[in-house]
């Protein structure tokens, strides 16, 4: 999927995922998606809980090899 910014959140442990993401997302436009590739494979379930606690949407998550893909749509 494409998306209007990745991050790469490759080699960082929980919580440091989430919070560039919480910060990514700080600067982006209300609909706008973010495409976040890490390898911690906790941030699968952290993201789910950090798209309900936040309001954005988890559009699609899914793993290829060791690399956790998640995107996430601004609210």
């Amino acid at each position: 999927m494409n998306a209007d910014r990745e991050l790469d959140a490759r080699g960082l442990n929980c919580p440091l995922p989430i919070l560039k993401a919480k910060k990514a997302l700080a600067d982006m436009l209300s609909g706008q998606t973010l495409k976040v590739i890490a390898t911690d494979a906790g941030s699968v379930r952290d993201f789910q809980a950090f798209a309900k606690q936040t309001g954005n949407v988890l559009v699609e998550q899914q793993t290829l090899g060791g690399e956790h893909i998640t995107v996430l749509k601004r609210r």
